[in-house]
């Protein structure tokens, strides 16, 4: 996975963190949490705000 595949990025920390309120994730343990998902080959340093946001957002619509 790349930074790039925010949907998949918010299935799989939905399926990982299943108790987790994404709402009140920080964005470093966002981060954090991506990188280390089974599967992400990314640059870590292009996961910034603009993209943290996207996800989070994602993973809230997952949630619901």
């Amino acid at each position: 996975m790349k930074w790039t595949d925010i949907n998949d990025i918010a299935i799989e920390l939905y399926e990982a963190h299943p108790d987790i309120d994404p709402t009140t994730i920080r964005f470093v343990e966002l981060h954090n949490w991506v990188v280390d998902l089974p599967g992400f080959d990314d640059d870590h340093s292009r996961g910034g705000e603009k993209v943290l946001e996207a996800i989070q957002q994602a993973w809230i619509n997952e949630a619901d």
